[in-house]
């Protein structure tokens, strides 16, 4: 009898689906479009790389008859294309002819396999470094992403910057406006690591992510030039961006800055009210800060004009008008679910900072005004 064995249609196109992306990326390489299967006789595993990012994942059998290993390649988008269109349970046969038997209910298929050798080499040795509660990876990656740019000219900002120190792990992002930056301090190393993660590879490893286990363990490690991020069944790998990311440092010192205090969902309502009278237009909202509310004001000649107060706490400065893009402002504040958020002030031409933090967790925020001029 030829070797068998029998996967489960729903979780399997799951895991199929997570490397859809990878393998109907082009490359140089034709085999990069076929995903690389090793069978053993208890468990499936499945690889799939573009060169830049790879993935690989291990699927559990629990009904299988392998007297031997089986390797081979398989196009990756006919067969996420055929799993979709079949049953519950779907029975795979070993041919002699190097061709794949698939059954399930009533329906009988064939695919052409192809020699695994044509498949690029895959990273091995994997230096684990630390690890990572699914759920804190997630919300970190979460509250960044957004503000990671598709095709920056400056490619150093198209990527997220990861930071491990003896102190905390640090995520920032920039598309040279505004600056994100989430901090949790349960993860640390002795000596300082810094990684710039391209955005793909940023964005493929939130989808995993969210389809893992929140109680899960993600390992950070290291293969060679490659970052890996490992779970219990699977492994990413991504190269990495040698751009030198952007010293924010310096735009994050607060020294001589004011602090003061808001209600997020009330300066929110503003923002949307704001960012609706624009109409396609880069035009800035002006703000007032006052001693204890926020004049708020706008205007577009195309659309119309806005007036509006907001209550402002804890504010001991000066009085001083600035202005901002509102979408700028909205991006970063929606990311957060504080509805007191702290905020500094210092000058009309210097940005405003949010921040917001629970125990070990923090976030920033930073916005820069726009001059008066191009108000």
């Amino acid at each position: 009898m030829n070797d068998f064995f029998v996967i489960e249609q729903k979780s399997f196109l799951s895991l199929l689906n997570a490397m859809q992306p990878i393998c109907t990326k082009r490359t140089t390489i034709e085999a990069t479009t076929s995903l690389y299967f090793h069978v053993e006789p208890h468990e499936l595993i499945i690889k799939a790389t573009d060169l830049e990012i790879s993935l690989q994942a291990s699927y559990p059998l629990k009904e299988a008859s392998i007297s031997s290993t089986h390797t081979f390649l398989v196009s990756g988008k006919k067969l996420f294309d055929l799993i979709k269109e079949l049953g519950e349970l779907i029975t795979w046969t070993f041919s002699n002819n190097s061709q794949l038997l698939l059954h399930s209910e009533s329906v009988n298929l064939s695919l052409h396999s192809k020699n695994p050798e044509e498949f690029p080499p895959f990273p091995e040795k994997i230096e684990n470094l630390m690890t990572f509660k699914a759920s804190h990876l997630l919300e970190m990656l979460t509250k960044v992403i957004f503000l990671i740019p598709q095709s920056n000219p400056n490619m150093s900002l198209n990527g997220l910057l990861l930071e491990v120190d003896q102190e905390r792990c640090i995520m920032t992002t920039t598309d040279g406006h505004c600056l994100a930056q989430v901090a949790h301090s349960e993860y640390y190393l002795p000596e300082l690591k810094k990684w710039l993660l391209p955005r793909r590879a940023v964005f493929e490893l939130k989808k995993i992510l969210e389809n893992s286990s929140h109680s899960e363990q993600i390992f950070l490690g290291i293969c060679k030039n490659q970052l890996v991020f490992s779970g219990s069944t699977f492994n990413f790998f991504t190269k990495l961006l040698h751009d030198n990311f952007p010293s924010y440092n310096m735009v994050l010192d607060k020294a001589n800055f004011i602090p003061a205090r808001i209600e997020r969902t009330q300066f929110l309502k503003t923002l949307r009210r704001s960012a609706c009278l624009l109409s396609g237009q880069f035009i800035a909202t002006k703000f007032e800060f006052l001693k204890e509310s926020i004049k708020v004001s706008m205007f577009n000649q195309d659309v119309g004009s806005l007036s509006e107060e907001i209550r402002l706490f804890d504010f001991e400065g000066p009085e001083m008008n600035m202005r901002f893009y509102a979408p700028y402002l909205l991006s970063g504040l929606q990311v957060l679910v504080d509805d007191s958020v702290q905020i500094f002030l210092h000058n009309p031409s210097k940005p405003v900072i949010f921040e917001t933090s629970n125990g070990s967790f923090s976030f920033t925020y930073l916005v820069m005004p726009v001059a008066p001029s191009n108000g």
